[in-house]
Parts: structure tokens; C-alpha cells; sequence
């Protein structure tokens, strides 16, 4: 897999909205603020790049717009890495504007970068992962650098700073801390903290051996669900079928999946549709193990558990459950098809550079 360089100071990175176009309303203003200047102290120069900040009706209209801002990020070799504005439910509808497009695949190739974001960013990750590039599922702009509270989570911003040259970031921990999800991400509210919990379970070993390992490949469940269904878009399932954006069974042996479930909090019995799509793939028959990100809130922490164990039906097949990525804060990094270790007598996940 290809991989971008590190960041360093001086860098440029580019802020695109792939997804919803939120970024640019004026409800989201003191979230760029606050995402610039916590940049800016890293030494980076953001780049909003043109289509990014014209607000959900137009980029809704216009996918082919935030086709363009991504390519023109590869093509620009004064930009060093890439942030999601933030996810969404439709990037899907960019494909057909990257994938037949040579010249941006041949960007991408000669010229990887730094990519980084979660949630619907899975269909983007998995385009570049379909190309070469390792990408990383891992913190976005509004949601992590423009985070209201006076500092970015103190978990999520080590995750991000490791992002940076002479930064290793080789070994995974369960945070000390979970947050509760904000229902107020207003102007009013900047400087509040996020309501905190202490971590009373950290990663948990559904079943399975207690050592595995592989190479990473995952993302948000429902993202992944939509890619084989077409629940959320009638066009969807072909679309992505058509560019081969699910990988195959044979590119699923011997990784490790990540998976995680979104702001929506699925109930339990959408959670089994959705694992029960997978597992008509043939995913669970030929992977090294699977970890399952914490829920956010908590929401159906036990009742998913069952739902896990019941689907897969394979009391051999590790599953490691609670693991801080996602939708849940704080945030840890995945890079896509890197190879990891799991050791849950140590309760840590080892990531290879």
C-alpha cells in the first residue's frame, strides 16, 4: 500500500466536504475558527479548498463539486494531507467522477497523501484502499479540531498528532475516559466540557484467542450496509457495485475488520441485518478476528454483544469489542491496510508502520 508522508510545519492541508456540506453554514462559523487556529499552533496552513465551505443545498445538488475539490487536492503538490469536514450519507454519488477519471487516479498513485476522517469517509476510504493508498479512519475537522470544549480530548489529540513526523503512534490503548455525546454544538456553547465517564470495562474479549492479527480494513457498519443494499439510496448498491467498492471475499482473507455504528444508534435487531449482510459475503468466514468500536453513549452496549456473538456464530473467530474509534469519543487512528496485533492479555492493539 502506498502511504503519504507525514506532516511537518510549514505543511499545507487541504478541508474538503465530501459528505454533507455543513461546514459551510453559518451554524458551523466558530467550528472554522477554532479548527484554524488549533492548526495553526500545529503550524499548518489549512486550504479550504473551493467547493468546501458552499453549504449542504449546493453541495447536495452538486457532487461532481466535491469530486473536483478532492482531485484538486492530489493534483496540488503543495498540500501534504487531507481532513474530512466531517461525514454525511451520500459520497457515494462522487465515484463516478474519481473512478473514471485518470488523471486523479494517477495523482493518487504518484502523489498519496495523508487522508483522514470516519463515518460516511468510509466510502471514500475504501475508493482509495481500491487504488493503493492507506488512509486513516481517524479524527475530521468539525468534530475533532473544531471540538467546543478549550482543548481538543486529550485521547483523540494524541491519535491526531500522530499525523506528524518524529510522532510514533504504534500501540493502542482503551482511553481512561468516555464522553457523552453533546446536544448543544452552538456559538453559546463554546468553552463547555463534554460530559465525562471513567472507562469501567476498556476492551473487552467477546471470544476468541487472545492474540491475533492482520492487516486493517473496516469502517462505520451502516456505511458498509448501504454499500450492499439500497436501504438509504436506490442507486446506491449499483453505483458502488459497479466500481467493485466492496471488497472481496478473497481481499477479506486473513485481515482484521473494524467496525463501528453511527450517531444513529441502530437498534439491536438493524444491527443484525446489517452484520447479517457481511456475513452473506463470506467476510466473517475468512478474517483473522474483528474490533468492534464502543457505541456511542453506550447505547445498546450489552444488548450488541449478543447481537455479535449470535450473527457470526463462530465461537473461534476473536472479537474484541469497546475499542475507542468512531462515532464514540474520544477517537483512536486506523490506518487501512496496515498490519496490526492484537493482544488482549496486554488489553493493546500494536499498529506496524
Amino acid at each position: 500500500m502506498l502511504k503519504g508522508r507525514k506532516l511537518q510545519k510549514g505543511d499545507k492541508v487541504a478541508i474538503v466536504s465530501l459528505s454533507s456540506g455543513m461546514l459551510g453554514e453559518d451554524f458551523c462559523s466558530h467550528n472554522i475558527e477554532i479548527g484554524v487556529r488549533r492548526l495553526k499552533e500545529y503550524g499548518l496552513e489549512p486550504v479550504f479548498m473551493p467547493n468546501a465551505l458552499k453549504g449542504i443545498s449546493y453541495l447536495q445538488e452538486h457532487p461532481e463539486a466535491r469530486a473536483s475539490d478532492i482531485k484538486q487536492a492530489f493534483l496540488d503538490d503543495s498540500i501534504a494531507g487531507i481532513i474530512c469536514a466531517i461525514g454525511g450519507d451520500d459520497t457515494y454519488r462522487l465515484l463516478p467522477y474519481l473512478m473514471e477519471d485518470q488523471e486523479f487516479i494517477t495523482a493518487v498513485q504518484r502523489h498519496p497523501k495523508l487522508f483522514t476522517g470516519f463515518s460516511d469517509t468510509t466510502i471514500n476510504h475504501l475508493m482509495f484502499y481500491k487504488l493503493g493508498l492507506s488512509t486513516y479512519y481517524g479524527p475530521n475537522f468539525i468534530c475533532d479540531l473544531g471540538e467546543i470544549a478549550d482543548e481538543m480530548l486529550p485521547y483523540t489529540k494524541k491519535a491526531f498528532e500522530s499525523y506528524f513526523v518524529d510522532n510514533s503512534y504504534n500501540e493502542i490503548t482503551s482511553s481512561n475516559i468516555w464522553y457523552e455525546e453533546r446536544t448543544d454544538f452552538s456559538r453559546k456553547a463554546i468553552g463547555t466540557e463534554r460530559v465525562p465517564h471513567k472507562e469501567e470495562r476498556g476492551f473487552e474479549l467477546l471470544q476468541g484467542n487472545e492474540n491475533f492479527q492482520g492487516k486493517l480494513l473496516g469502517g462505520c457498519l451502516e456505511s458498509l450496509y448501504d454499500i450492499l443494499t439500497d436501504t438509504r439510496y436506490a442507486d446506491e448498491k449499483d453505483v458502488c457495485e459497479k466500481y467493485q467498492l466492496f471488497p472481496s471475499k478473497q481481499e477479506w482473507k486473513g485481515k482484521i475488520l473494524f467496525i463501528e455504528t453511527c450517531e444513529e444508534k441502530p437498534t439491536p435487531e438493524l444491527l443484525e441485518k446489517e452484520l447479517l449482510a457481511l456475513k452473506e459475503r463470506g467476510v466473517f468466514d475468512v478474517i483473522h478476528g474483528i474490533l468492534v468500536g464502543k457505541p456511542q453513549d453506550e447505547t445498546y452496549y450489552e444488548e450488541y454483544k449478543e447481537i455479535y456473538r449470535k450473527v457470526i456464530d463462530n465461537k473461534e473467530l476473536p472479537i474484541v469489542y469497546n475499542v475507542n474509534f468512531g462515532h464514540a469519543t474520544p477517537r483512536c487512528v486506523l490506518p487501512y491496510g496496515v498490519e496490526a496485533k492484537v493482544d488482549m492479555k496486554k488489553k493493546k492493539i500494536y499498529i506496524g508502520e
